[in-house]
């Protein structure tokens, strides 16, 4: 059978989702092929015993009004159809460190008081370093949108601070400017975010995140799931076609031209276009075919590394974890100031070391969404990430579910809930169910190298100029993703952009235009009483439905 597209995407990620809708609304006939049975990519929830879960989506930045990613939820006509909860104001970040507990507030003057307070003398150092901080991501984000030959010309002088740094490292360029160890470790905690301990992060990279945070942290309503929603919904009205447990197997080529797919069943799709949202390894390497790339593209696959993988624990507990101190914030914690040794901890050989992982995130989703709260039962996602080559010995056997990976992995779960302990005491009493998922589940689900979570190493030979292009050697073939413009929601979201304006010969500016019918809808977490009525009812329909289950299954 053959079906002929103007656009075949691979994948349904972020970047794939945008893409899509881009080429969409720009008349062409769109087929999404995705190998999972639902779409999202790691924007994807699940649901595991009547509890929704969201392994990539944790929170998202920009998201006021005005702000960079609710506008491009605006301009790609999907904001209508999403929700958001802003995270708790005075620490939408809370920090454990060693012994000591710190919480970044939002807004970033309050962020420089909070700081300065806590460490008076390195107030004036404070100051520099996230203005710093501040000025080197407001030039980066002023290079795409410079026009014209005059204005190229003057981008040495505009973009002098990003000049400056740009070839150091976070720890090189934090070192400079801030003496307390404690301080430093505080300003680099959202390191985890890109995958990268300050030695070997890229301080142009650390900046865009640290800047995407400064307004605050977002939760949105149903997970990463809710915003998948909002896209498809988006997609459909425009025509496209979003086939699940569709997984493409080959990439057709001719003439060192792309002109199609071929899917696990041999089914065989045709398009002008084919945009690949899988990693480039998983592109070129699996899909094209080695035989069908260049020497100097082979080459370059063989030296690019991946990011770190993880371990995601699915937890619910039947316990009010209020009482105990949580709320909407996110929590970092890591057992030492260090966190170039915490990353370093993380390896094949030291994975079983101690009873504690050096370093874990937490989220309480049910605290971040309360419409998903039940009345009784907690869901959280505990995170630790871990060298992408932890999981060697059971890579490559079709089905891995050994003896020995079981063992592994339950020994693994029995660490990342005594990691939990420290933050919720006795918790292991209270767990409902507790599911681990691997590097091994990653791959199994998303189809990533490794496992890995933020697609190339985030080093700054992995970003900006050294990226993958959205534009490929192979003619017709495009990327999108994590390993192209950026990682992350918002910047996978904005490869997707990059991608289609490729294709459609124009710049990515000119596919983002302002839609005055679209409004995004931002609620505070922490304010029941700013919650409209829907909100409410939401809550109070889950707390029937489950008081309901529970007494069928009592009696």
């Amino acid at each position: 059978m053959e079906k002929i597209y103007d656009a075949i995407i691979i994948g349904t990620g972020a970047g794939a989702l945008s893409c899509g809708v881009c080429l969409a609304k720009a008349g062409q006939k769109v087929l999404m092929l995705e190998q999972h049975d639902v779409p999202g990519g790691w924007c994807h929830s699940f649901m595991l015993k009547g509890q929704r879960f969201s392994p990539g989506v944790h929170y998202v930045g920009l998201l006021g009004e005005g702000e960079g990613t609710s506008e491009l939820y605006r301009q790609l006509g999907v904001a209508n159809d999403m929700v958001f909860f802003k995270m708790k104001k005075e620490g939408y970040e809370h920090c454990w460190i060693g012994d000591q507990q710190f919480h970044l507030p939002v807004g970033f003057e309050n962020l420089k008081k909070y700081l300065s307070d806590l460490f008076p003398k390195e107030k004036e150092n404070i100051h520099t370093y996230l203005d710093l901080v501040k000025t080197v991501n407001t030039e980066l984000q002023l290079v795409p949108k410079l026009q014209g030959f005059w204005a190229h010309l003057t981008i040495p002088y505009r973009t002098k601070h990003m000049g400056k740094y740009g070839l150091f490292s976070l720890k090189r360029v934090i070192d400079w400017h801030i003496k307390d160890p404690m301080l430093k470790t505080l300003l680099n905690i959202q390191c985890g975010d890109h995958g990268l301990p300050p030695a070997r992060a890229s301080f142009l990279v650390h900046c865009v995140l640290m800047s995407h945070y400064f307004e605050g942290g977002y939760y949105p309503l149903g997970g990463g799931g809710g915003i998948v929603k909002a896209f498809t919904k988006r997609l459909k009205s425009l025509g496209t076609t979003i086939k699940t447990q569709a997984k493409v197997t080959k990439i057709l080529t001719e003439n060192n031209t792309a002109y199609g797919v071929q899917t696990e069943d041999g089914t065989i799709y045709k398009a002008k276009n084919i945009i690949s949202n899988a990693d480039p390894n998983i592109t070129f390497l699996d899909l094209v075919g080695k035989e069908n790339i260049s020497n100097k593209l082979n080459k370059r696959l063989a030296n690019t590394k991946y990011s770190v993988t993880s371990l995601i624990l699915f937890l619910t507990v039947d316990m009010d974890v209020t009482k105990h101190g949580l709320d909407s914030g996110n929590i970092w914690k890591t057992k030492t100031v260090d966190l170039d040794a915490v990353f370093g901890k993380l390896t094949k050989e030291k994975i079983n070391e101690g009873k504690e992982f050096g370093g874990v995130f937490i989220s309480c989703t049910t605290l971040k969404d309360p419409a998903s709260f039940n009345g009784r039962y907690h869901n959280f996602e505990v995170v630790t990430f871990l060298d992408n080559s932890s999981f060697d010995d059971f890579e490559g056997n079709a089905d891995y579910h050994s003896e020995a990976y079981t063992k592994f992995k339950n020994q693994l779960r029995e660490k990342m809930i005594n990691s939990l302990e420290e933050v919720l005491p006795g918790v292991r009493n209270h767990i409902v169910q507790a599911e681990l998922g691997t590097p091994m589940t990653n791959r199994y689900y998303i189809n990533t190298t490794k496992g890995s979570v933020y697609g190339t190493e985030k080093t700054l030979r992995g970003v900006g100029p050294f990226a993958y292009k959205a534009r490929t050697e192979i003619a017709n073939l495009y990327l999108c993703g994590a390993s192209t413009l950026s990682h992350g929601v918002g910047g996978a979201t904005h490869s997707g952009v990059e991608a289609a304006s490729k294709i459609l010969g124009i710049r990515s500016q000119e596919l983002l235009v302002d839609d005055p019918s679209q409004t995004l809808r931002v609620y505070d977490a922490e304010d029941a009483d700013n919650w409209p009525d829907w909100v409410h009812e939401k809550r109070a329909i889950r707390k029937r439905r489950f008081t309901t289950a529970e007494e069928s299954s009592n009696s």
